[in-house]
């Protein structure tokens, strides 16, 4: 996040080893971002926790040795109510319990700012997976993580809620590849939004156009645009071109041409579809995606009729051939 009059970026100390923080032991420091800090801790039972801090390194500032933060006056309204989006994201959060949700277990108020509990997942991030497993990227891997991952985020918008984040390197996949939702950035983006001195938070590649604009229109098919693009850096190795630049002029070769006879048609126009610049043209529900990707593969025939979705890729082929 960016402050209209912005305090010089830098990055937060974290708690120390062994600091007591309610009724857990921070063990170290797992990540650090520019709105919070995750730390691996352990409970008075000993068993291993994630917790997350909400603090965004653009409204305060914690020095070496220091545990409460400091904030200038001219910052607190903006912290205070990211504080409060925070903790109202835990709140919801942690009435999920779902195998592909990451699972919120306790939420308080410390140190002038709040903590989020989470339980701590073994394994590494889809982003590491594919950087270290390309050839494992097959169609049926494809399938079956966003398959699964899609029983997750079907469970989160029930609840209507956004993730508003989703990338590969927020979906965590445990050891045994079953992937789960991690880093939800629902109150990021409610902060940005609705705090004037803010801009909001974008990764790039993986935003939906109504995160640049028209942001009435965020959806679940927001969502769905950032589960197309994930699986097509999945395919690439790196993330798609950014959804504002795509509004200006798309270069963004389609799915379809990129890697046909390397997948199925099928799971390419899935693909395609859900990286629409129209959010209407988009699956506008999880099940509709679902649905989609959990279709028996046909085999390609000699000479097959191109559905409406076919039809639109052929163009897109015969404009890539003739540029």
């Amino acid at each position: 996040m960016i402050a209209a009059t912005p305090m010089a970026q830098q990055a937060n100390h974290a708690l120390p080893t062994g600091f007591q923080l309610d009724e857990y032991r921070i063990e170290r420091q797992l990540s650090l971002g520019g709105f919070s800090i995750v730390y691996l801790a352990t409970d008075a039972q000993g068993k291993e926790v994630a917790i997350k801090e909400y603090l965004p390194n653009s409204l305060a500032l914690r020095g070496e040795g220091e545990i409460c933060p400091t904030i200038t006056p001219e910052h607190l309204p903006a912290f205070r109510y990211g504080m409060k989006c925070f903790f109202e994201e835990g709140r919801a959060l942690a009435r999920l319990s779902h195998p592909n949700v990451i699972r919120v277990l306790n939420f308080f108020r410390a140190n002038e700012t709040v903590y989020m509990v989470m339980e701590y997942e073994h394994g590494r991030t889809l982003q590491e997976f594919v950087q270290k497993n390309r050839p494992a990227i097959t169609e049926n891997f494809m399938r079956n993580v966003f398959t699964r991952l899609l029983n997750g985020l079907r469970e989160v918008h029930s609840h209507k809620l956004l993730h508003l984040d989703l990338k590969p390197s927020n979906i965590y996949m445990r050891n045994d590849h079953t992937p789960l939702l991690i880093d939800f950035g629902a109150a990021r983006q409610t902060l940005a939004a609705d705090t004037p001195m803010l801009k909001p938070m974008y990764t790039p590649g993986f935003a939906s156009p109504e995160h640049y604009q028209q942001r009435e229109l965020l959806g679940p098919w927001s969502d769905i645009y950032s589960v197309g693009a994930s699986m097509y850096a999945c395919l690439a190795g790196s993330a798609p071109q950014a959804a504002d630049t795509r509004l200006d002029k798309d270069q963004l070769i389609p799915a379809m041409v990129r890697w046909e006879h390397e997948y199925s048609d099928q799971l390419l126009e899935t693909i395609d579809w859900c990286l629409s610049l129209n959010h209407l043209y988009r699956p506008q529900s999880v099940f509709a995606l679902q649905k989609a990707l959990t279709e028996p593969v046909l085999p390609r025939p000699a000479k097959r009729e191109a559905g409406w979705i076919g039809q639109i890729v052929g163009k897109l082929k015969k404009k890539t051939a003739s540029k």
